[in-house]
């Protein structure tokens, strides 16, 4: 059987939290594939830092998940897009028991939630029929450690999410990738003690090491370039959920 080319060569890529981290890596990667990349993020120090490491093979933009408008118009200025990918944090996470956190505190972790809706429901009509949506939850949502709830019910709810925008996008694809424990600037707070705090908590797991955020694009360029794979979620977490 023949294999497929390059299936993002000429293609439209849009990356919704694409200045940092995992989507910068997917952004990165998607364009020396060929793709033409338009990332977004809305922090100005994560544009520069990005531009600086890209180069001019990405267009960078400044946008928020929760800006209704400034999506609707980064959509639509697009024209078309093949694959729409959305790895923005969009909230702020509590990290203590749920019984102990506010109202506001947990709600607060849904901003992730409600980012991916939006980015799905101004998204979509500008999909291609034989294009994608893809987003980024995490291990957590099957498999955490105490203080980790609210975090945990909020990937829960991107996964169902997911299965649910499927169904109803079809034959658009949407699907998920769930990491584990990844090398961005999420851990940068440890300072000196990030490599002794990382290995104690990556010590249980298969492969007993943090994961890089290539690791993770290398799954969502696979389920762009996948037309038989919706409605999936794609773990790449060292074998976390199994240790």
């Amino acid at each position: 059987m023949q294999v497929p080319g390059n299936a993002l060569e000429g293609k439209n890529v849009v990356v919704i939290g694409g200045t940092s981290g995992i989507g910068l890596a997917t952004a990165m990667t998607a364009a020396g594939l060929g793709a033409r990349v338009t990332a977004g993020g809305r922090s100005e120090e994560h544009l520069e830092k990005a531009r600086q490491q890209a180069g001019s093979d990405i267009q960078f933009v400044q946008i928020d998940t929760h800006d209704d408008q400034g999506l609707e118009k980064l959509f639509s200025s697009i024209g078309g897009i093949d694959h729409l990918v959305s790895a923005a944090t969009g909230g702020s996470r509590t990290l203590k028991p749920l019984v102990e956190q506010s109202e506001e505190e947990f709600q607060a972790a849904f901003g992730k939630l409600w980012g991916y809706a939006k980015v799905a429901r101004l998204g979509a009509k500008h999909v291609a029929d034989d294009g994608s949506i893809t987003f980024v939850s995490g291990a957590p949502a099957r498999k955490f450690r105490p203080n980790m709830g609210a975090l945990s019910c909020v990937g829960g709810a991107v996964e169902n999410l997911v299965r649910c925008l499927a169904k109803e996008l079809a034959p658009v694809r949407v699907n998920v990738v769930s990491p584990g424990i990844i090398d961005t600037a999420l851990f940068d707070w440890m300072g000196d003690e990030k490599s002794e705090r990382v290995a104690q908590m990556t010590k249980g797991q298969l492969i007993p090491r943090i994961g890089r955020p290539e690791e993770v694009a290398s799954a969502l360029i696979y389920l762009m370039q996948n037309g038989y794979a919706t409605g999936t979620t794609v773990d790449v977490d060292g074998g976390q959920l199994l240790g």
